[in-house]
């Protein structure tokens, strides 16, 4: 059996149950419908529990706990409650929720816990129930992030739907009475066998005083008639016709705009400013000086200072704040170089392997004994978020009490960093969050948020919207930290496999040692090793990191699925033929494996690329977010040896397949999300200032070099995995696997380029 390190974990949540009595760790776990307060109603409306309101006119509002950021999880989320409800389509609409333990994002923490993907034991299940019904209790655990959305609501949207079902079909037969067993829910009306009919709106009110029903029965998924199906996201019509309203679009009566001018250097503040020929210019209100704020845990980086001009419009913040001169203090970073960070992490592991995160059987007396040995270092870099919205929030300070329209992943820490900023209580700021333009982890950090509470603050009770330039935004965000990864196998004297060991040196950004997720897709890898070890070695970072989209997962792949190409390579077997060896014990990674290599073809002559270039495959299976994902990329080289990738097949395993209109989709993004960080993706820092500064030198891939992407998402019963991150980690171990098959050339370091 494999050994995880929990000694912390356990310390943890010894320490985190401390005085509670030992029978509430027998109770069942806590519901998730009623919440503590009663959700806010219009005139005329009734809340049947948490997740759900109805209006006299039948519509059917949900309420949403998670951020809209571009992934259709609104769509898939109202899909699960107005299934279970049996309510109309077209008369659903959506509302963003407000502050509450019942939101609380279970799975999301559940993921990151020290277990394998496999392990089913007593101890695994004891930690999750536990674990559960702490962050049931932790107050402001809502989030977005991790492609946890699905997974920790599918129960609890099903349950409220088939709540507010059973509710309402209760409301009627308690009207007619009749027996409820004479009665059936459909398509938003409730209907007795004599034909007579009640629509939703009709029966609310009187549903609404019998209370929440108790044990009630989901549909069986022979019943579903919008779970499982293509539905049409519920925002596509604001986004096509400019009805979708995002945190810039929020205008309220006397807005105030602020443009902010921070240190170029990571990490350094105003010593003195002159704002006098700004103050002077037409429209301008005040220029404040900006504290350092940092976007979350003190470990992820203090923040940088800097000024702001609060004006009329736009664009008199933006003109007026280039004119107030500023001497910096550059402070600790500004000798800082990521060449010389990256190096520094390659040299940590020379000095120590880190702390042991997986070990099975004896890895070093199985390498001791090996006949040939093979090692590799894989170096990963900084990499920016570059959402096409740029930071920005709106801030109303007025009597004691703070409005905030804000684009949050981390509704309680955006609403914590206002209180903080303010100095009042959190009860005294009321959060909006409405749709996200993009967010990929970058949201979940709140010194967009401290600064625009700050500078609310100095704007006499009228409300003001802080915003970033594209250039602020990519020098000064909490990037993917570079990461660094060492690998080594062993084989016997007829090429088996007998060892496997991996150290990686970089930030943990922070996080508790029991959810540290740096490892994440080294120690979780689902390969059958017959004796394997997976250290980790943390580091700190002058460079200011965070949560990137598929965290870990983003740079572990890469060097795992590299380095099993290399031990193929090195056996002498097919890279197919060597990973379905080390997976005969996996079969739900097998069949992954399996599909990808029958739909690519795998093992059949390629066609050339259209200019005649030779054409290669490369392939990378990876676990993760409770998902099984493989691409299989076709690649070819062309002009100034650019690496060009024609084709992609990917093959998804993601549990029951909720949307497959959605996930695809989300597949399509994350391997074009991927590709675009394997092939151009790179944040330097010079002497503490980062060199990126827009599109031009941080370019996304672009149309005309995006491959032609074939997604198969295989048929499953089992509980929804993650989907919003999944696409992205395979991509450039795939694409990197085919470059060595093409060329013979292995490049180990991102973004892969051909010498």
């Amino acid at each position: 059996m494999a050994k995880v390190k929990r000694r912390h974990f356990i310390r943890y949540i010894a320490g985190t149950v401390g005085g509670l009595a030992i029978g509430w760790s027998l109770l069942p776990p806590r519901q998730r419908l009623t919440p503590g307060d009663p959700l806010p109603v219009a005139p005329g409306q009734v809340a049947l529990n948490g997740w759900v309101k109805i209006s006299p006119d039948d519509t059917v509002t949900v309420v949403m706990s998670q951020a809209e950021m571009g992934q259709g999880i609104h769509t898939s989320l109202a899909m699960l409650l107005a299934d279970e409800m049996d309510a109309s389509w077209d008369r659903v609409k959506l509302e963003q929720s407000t502050l509450d333990k019942i939101y609380n994002n279970q799975a999301e923490i559940l993921d990151a816990l020290p277990f394998q993907p496999d392990e089913n034991g007593y101890g695994k299940r004891a930690a999750r129930w536990m674990v559960a019904k702490i962050v049931r209790e932790v107050p402001g655990a809502m989030g977005t992030g991790g492609s946890s959305s699905v997974n920790d609501l599918w129960l609890p949207m099903r349950e409220a739907g088939a709540s507010a079902r059973a509710a309402l079909i209760a409301a009627a037969t308690d009207t007619w009475k009749v027996p409820v067993n004479e009665c059936r829910a459909e398509a938003g009306r409730v209907i007795h066998t004599s034909g007579k009919s009640a629509s939703y709106g009709e029966l609310a009110a009187r549903a609404g005083q019998l209370g929440v029903p108790k044990n009630v029965a989901l549909k069986d998924p022979s019943a579903f008639k919008l779970i499982g199906k293509p539905v049409k996201r519920l925002d596509n019509p604001g986004k096509i016709n400019g009805a979708a309203i995002y945190s810039l679009d929020m205008l309220p009566p006397g807005l105030l705009y602020a443009s902010v001018k921070m240190c170029p250097t990571l990490g350094g503040k105003v010593t003195r400013f002159d704002g006098s020929a700004a103050q002077a210019l037409p429209g301008v209100r005040k220029v404040v000086k900006l504290e350092p704020y940092a976007g979350g845990l003190a470990s992820y980086g203090a923040g940088t200072g800097g000024v702001a001009v609060i004006a009329d419009t736009p664009f008199h913040a933006m003109r007026a704040v280039e004119k107030v001169s500023v001497e910096w203090d550059h402070g600790p970073a500004a000798g800082l170089s990521s060449r010389d960070a990256i190096n520094a992490l390659s040299q940590a592991l020379d000095k120590n392997a880190g702390k042991v995160h997986f070990s099975h059987g004896d890895s070093e007396g199985a390498m001791k004994g090996a006949a040939k040995t093979i090692t590799a270092e894989y170096r990963a870099p900084f990499l920016a978020h570059a959402t096409m919205e740029p930071m920005n929030c709106t801030v109303q300070f007025k009597d004691g009490a703070a409005t905030v329209w804000a684009p949050a992943q981390g509704p309680a820490f955006a609403v914590n960093a206002v209180a903080g900023v303010l100095g009042i209580k959190a009860s005294k700021v009321k959060l909006i969050i409405p749709q996200l333009g993009g967010g990929f982890g970058r949201r979940t950090f709140v010194d967009a948020v401290s600064q625009a509470a700050a500078i609310a603050k100095e704007a006499d009770g009228l409300p003001v919207q802080t915003f970033w330039s594209r250039e602020e935004d990519m020098t000064h965000d909490y990037y993917r930290p570079a990461f660094v990864s060492r690998h080594k196998a062993g084989f016997d004297a007829q090429g088996k496999l007998v060892a496997w060991q991996a150290a990686t040196a970089g930030s943990s950004m922070g996080a508790p040692s029991f959810i540290d997720g740096s490892s994440k897709g080294a120690a979780d890898t689902g390969y059958g090793f017959l004796n394997a070890r997976v250290t980790h070695q943390g580091t700190d970072s002058l460079v200011p990191v965070g949560i990137w989209r598929s965290v870990g997962h983003s740079y572990n792949a890469f060097f795992t699925e590299s380095f099993i190409d290399e031990a193929a390579a090195a056996a002498g077997q097919d890279p197919v033929a060597f990973r379905e060896n080390l997976l005969k014990d996996n079969p739900r990674l097998l069949r992954v494996l399996k599909r990808a290599a029958e739909l690519s073809g795998w093992g059949q002559p390629l066609a050339p690329a259209p200019d005649g270039a030779k054409t290669a495959r490369g392939i990378a299976l990876h676990p993760c977010f409770g998902s099984v994902i493989a691409n299989v990329a076709e690649v070819s080289v062309g002009e100034g040896r650019k690496i060009r990738v024609h084709r992609v097949v990917c093959v998804l395993d993601c549990g029951f397949p909720l949307n497959p209109n959605l996930i695809k989709q989300q597949m399509e993004g994350g391997i074009v999300f991927g590709l675009s960080a394997a092939l151009q993706g790179e944040i330097t820092v010079e002497k503490g200032q980062v060199q990126q500064k827009n599109f031009d030198t941080y370019a996304p891939l672009r149309m005309r070099d995006c491959p032609v992407i074939e997604t198969d998402i295989l048929a499953s019963a089992e509980h929804p995995g993650g989907v919003g991150e999944t696409g992205t980690p395979t991509i450039a171990p795939a694409v990197a696997n085919a470059v060595f098959a093409l060329t013979g050339q292995r490049l180990r370091s991102l973004p892969l380029k051909l010498v």
